[in-house]
């Protein structure tokens, strides 16, 4: 019996897995406000009803794929805010770990662009939930900065908000480069690390009040 129960398990698993991925292929050509229930069901060859077994609406499976993209985020964005060694070294350690990111999650990474200011509110919320969660990281670990002594909260918020902002840019401005050749992907990485450098140096002259 458990067996059994363990088999319609991976299944169901598999299924679940199959409509994410097929919902993310169809997406890379149009939002998600225009995808139809259907339309994924097609591509994964189960009939529609089989698709409530998993996801409640479209929107929902929305949100499942913001939770899926930008959660694979996490592990990134603790690798930049620890890394060690000077500022430029750490700009630049952080703009390389975002390109390989990006070259290995680009359907990700387009579906986020697209979505983030799309005309799905759900997926929209969810979004900024999540980005509210990476600037929470990336805040917590400048408040231990000894250039941070004597931050507000709130500053070191909006500092770390930057950051979060100016990696979702450079992370749209690669994608874009995709094609481009390698000459255009070096001007992106180059300006990126130009404009992370910059919010550096305002980080350092920062004297905070209203």
């Amino acid at each position: 019996m458990s067996h059994t129960l363990g088999a319609r398990q991976a299944q169901k698993q598999k299924t679940r897995r199959a409509l994410l991925d097929a919902a993310l292929g169809l997406l890379e050509e149009q939002s998600l406000s225009s995808l139809g229930l259907r339309e994924v069901t097609r591509a994964v060859g189960v009939a529609p009803t089989a698709f409530y077994r998993h996801f409640r609406s479209v929107e929902d499976l929305g949100v499942a794929l913001v939770e899926e993209a930008l959660g694979s985020l996490h592990p990134m964005i603790r690798t930049i805010v620890s890394t060690t060694g000077d500022g430029d070294e750490r700009v630049a350690r952080a703009v390389e770990l975002i390109a390989g990111h990006v070259d290995a999650y680009p359907a990700h990474v387009r579906f986020i662009a697209r979505e983030r200011h799309g005309g799905v509110r759900v997926v929209r919320g969810a979004i900024r939930e999540q980005l509210a969660l990476f600037a929470g990281e990336v805040r917590d670990a400048l408040a231990s900065d000894p250039v941070s002594l004597g931050w507000e909260p709130e500053d070191l918020l909006m500092l770390a908000q930057l950051y979060v902002d100016q990696m979702l840019v450079t992370a749209s401005a690669l994608l874009e480069a995709v094609g481009d050749g390698a000459g255009e992907r070096e001007r992106v990485v180059r300006d990126a690390v130009r404009r992370m450098r910059l919010i550096g140096i305002g980080r350092a002259h920062w004297v905070g009040g209203g």
